[in-house]
């Protein structure tokens, strides 16, 4: 048991690194691609652009990653993410509370959300999916209602996470790739990220053990939600606002980068520092695509056939890797 799950969390060394080249091959070769088509591709301000872009996507891909290799799935951190970051506008503007309650606060509501909805499929046993797009319209809903319906501004409430601490770059970025490397660690060095994988790979296996995985499963979609509420704090402080309207349709583009960085969409199986690699992947596209003048619609149809592609590569690979 302790060899497959070890050989599920991260496989042989060479073949991560064959992992990482890819992926990095890829990464490289989109940005030879798009600096070969705009003249502006290539400059600081680009790539300081997608930089503190990309902290709350990555931080709900950091979440989602454990949620994938659980077998299971989340549609609801987008709403979740307009929820936490509505929950803390209201308690500054309403309530007249400092930055660090209020956003103590959002992170809160992310948590109970994400316990909620694992609570709620582990209990009654239903598919995650069915559960979360449940979730996705209440949450909503909820911050609508907290916003009446209007976009909060909080000004520079939450400016500490979108200020530039070193060379253009945000803090919220530096937080971002900071719990990448801690998620690696917890998911391959400890015996929770066992388990997680565990679950993944065969959790009527895992029972049979005496292990309980319903608490696991809980606490995955708990620190799920917990990571889309920071990253309403994040989208907040760059925006210095709280819209009810934000976060809509990321969850794709988290799944997206969760697939694209080889996690298996079957559960058991994958890689935060590679989820890294994906949400740099899907940025650099949709990057590039803006600036050599791809229409929005364009843009959502080659991202989703990247998707596509990628889980057949993923679907490829696990077919080879039974025959094997």
């Amino acid at each position: 048991m302790t060899i497959s799950l070890k050989q599920g969390a991260t496989g042989s060394a060479r073949g991560q690194l064959a992992t990482y080249l890819g992926l990095a091959a890829v990464l490289l070769g989109m940005v030879i691609f798009f600096g070969s088509l705009s003249e502006y591709f290539f400059s600081v301000a680009t790539f300081l652009a997608i930089a503190n872009e990309i902290p709350a996507l990555l931080v709900m891909s950091v979440g989602m990653t454990f949620v994938l290799i659980i077998a299971g799935i989340d549609l609801s951190v987008g709403s979740v993410l307009a929820l936490s970051a509505a929950a803390a506008a209201n308690a500054i503007l309403q309530w007249h509370w400092g930055s660090v309650p209020a956003a103590l606060l959002g992170l809160a509501v992310g948590l109970a959300c994400g316990a909620f909805t694992g609570w709620v499929s582990v209990a009654w046993r239903l598919p995650s999916f069915i559960v979360s797009l449940g979730m996705l319209e209440a949450v909503r809903g909820g911050a609508y209602v907290l916003t009446d319906s209007r976009t909060q501004y909080v000004g520079d409430a939450m400016a500490g996470l979108a200020t530039p601490w070193l060379a253009g770059i945000s803090t919220a970025f530096f937080i971002a790739v900071a719990l990448v490397f801690v998620a690696q660690i917890v998911l391959t060095k400890t015996v929770f990220g066992r388990y997680v994988v565990g679950i993944g790979t065969n959790e009527e296996a895992m029972r049979l053990a005496g292990i309980n995985t319903s608490p696991i499963r809980i606490a995955v979609f708990a620190c799920t939600g917990l990571l889309a509420g920071l990253a309403g704090l994040m989208q907040s402080a760059r925006l210095e606002a709280a819209d009810p309207n934000s976060g809509t349709g990321i969850e794709l583009q988290v799944i997206a980068a969760v697939v694209i960085g080889g996690t298996s969409l079957m559960g058991g199986r994958g890689s935060v520092i590679n989820t890294l690699f994906g949400v740099l992947i899907i940025a650099v596209l949709e990057a590039g695509l803006a600036q050599i003048g791809v229409s929005d619609p364009s843009k959502r149809i080659i991202t989703g056939c990247v998707i596509v592609i990628a889980v057949i590569i993923d679907t490829l690979r696990q077919k080879r890797g039974a025959a094997v």
